[in-house]
C-alpha cells in the first residue's frame, strides 16, 4: 500500500459522481494528482489537469502510476480498472456506484491474480490526515492521530471523523471499502492491513444492514486481530428485508436464515467477540478513550 503525498495519482472519468471542487478539494490537500485519462478528450486540459486518451499515455508520460480514481459511468467500470490494472496501477478507488455484480467478479479475478487493492465501488475513498486524499471524502472533518476508521458507509464515515476530531482524538487513516453488494476490498483485508500499521492504534469498523461482512469480520477481530477496535452498526431500527442502496441484494438468497443481513445479527456477533459496541456516533469517542486510553 502506498499512501503518501509523492504518490501519483489519476483520475480516470469525470462524470457526475465527483465534483470539480473535490478535484481542487485533493490538489489542495497535497495529493499528487498529475493527469486525467477520458477517451476522446487527449491533449486537452481539465480542472487543470492534463488529459490523455489512454492510461498507457499517462504511464508513457509520467512512469509508474501508484493510484487511480474511477469515475465512470457504472458499465464503464470494468474496462477502465482493466485498463489501468494492465498499465500496472496496483491501487484503484472506485468512486462510482452500482457497478453490475458480474463485472465485479471478473475484475476481482484479475485484481486478485495481480495483487491489485480495490476500493469500492460506490465509496468516498480514502484519507491519510495531513498526507493524501483520494476520493470525495471532506478533508475539514479530518485532523491526524492514531485511530484508524473502516467503513461500509458513506456519509457516516466522516461523521464519525469529526465526532472524533471535535473530542481532541485524530486519525491515522480512514477508509470507506464500499456500499456495492460486492467490493473489491473486506473488511478483514483492511482489518490485517491496519493491524500491521504503525500508525494506527484503534480502529472503528462502521457497518450498516446488508450482506455478511460485518459478522466475518467480528469473527476475525476476535481471532487474529491485536489492535484494539470499537464498533458502529448503523440502521438498527430499519425493517427487517429493507436494506441500504446495494448492499442487501445479494442477502436476498432462498435457505438464509431470516436474520441474515440486518443490524440485530450484526450487532450479536460483535458481542459475542467482544468488540465494545458505540450506541451512536457521539459516543464512539468517549467508548475509544475509555477502551484504549488514548487521548490524542
Amino acid at each position: 500500500m502506498n499512501l503518501t503525498p509523492n504518490s501519483k495519482v489519476i483520475i480516470q472519468g469525470f462524470c457526475e459522481f465527483i465534483s470539480p471542487m473535490q478535484i481542487a478539494q485533493m490538489k489542495a490537500y497535497g495529493t499528487n494528482l498529475i493527469a486525467g485519462v477520458n477517451p476522446g478528450c487527449g491533449g486537452n486540459t481539465l480542472h487543470d489537469l492534463p488529459i490523455f486518451d489512454l492510461v498507457e499515455e499517462a504511464t508513457e508520460q509520467y512512469g509508474i502510476i501508484d493510484t487511480t480514481i474511477l469515475n465512470v459511468y457504472p458499465y464503464e467500470v470494468l474496462d477502465a480498472a482493466l485498463e489501468a490494472i494492465a498499465s500496472g496501477i496496483r491501487q484503484i478507488v472506485i468512486i462510482s456506484p452500482g457497478v453490475p455484480p458480474l463485472d465485479m467478479v471478473q475484475l476481482l479475478r484479475t485484481a486478485e491474480a495481480t495483487e491489485t487493492l480495490i476500493i469500492g465501488p460506490n465509496s468516498p475513498g480514502i484519507i491519510v490526515p495531513g498526507k493524501i486524499l483520494l476520493g470525495t471524502q471532506p478533508s475539514e472533518f479530518y485532523t491526524p492521530g492514531s485511530v484508524a476508521i473502516l467503513s461500509r458507509s458513506t456519509t457516516l464515515t466522516y461523521e464519525i471523523a469529526r465526532e472524533l476530531t471535535q473530542a481532541g482524538v485524530g486519525q491515522s487513516i480512514s477508509v470507506s471499502i464500499g456500499s456495492d453488494a460486492i467490493v473489491g476490498s473486506s473488511f478483514m483485508q483492511w482489518l490485517q492491513i491496519l493491524d500491521e500499521d504503525e500508525a494506527t492504534e484503534a480502529i472503528v469498523l462502521v457497518g450498516q444492514p446488508g450482506g455478511g461482512s460485518e459478522e466475518a469480520a467480528a469473527r476475525y477481530i476476535a481471532e487474529v486481530i491485536d489492535t484494539p477496535v470499537i464498533g458502529y452498526i448503523a440502521g438498527k431500527e430499519a425493517p427487517r428485508g429493507k436494506h441500504w442502496r446495494q448492499t442487501g441484494t445479494l442477502a436476498a438468497v432462498i435457505g438464509r436464515d431470516s436474520d441474515f443481513g440486518t443490524a440485530k445479527n450484526k450487532l450479536a456477533a460483535f458481542t459475542e467477540a467482544e468488540i465494545p459496541i458505540a450506541e451512536r456516533p457521539s459516543q464512539i469517542p468517549e467508548l475509544l478513550k475509555k477502551v484504549t486510553k488514548i487521548t490524542h
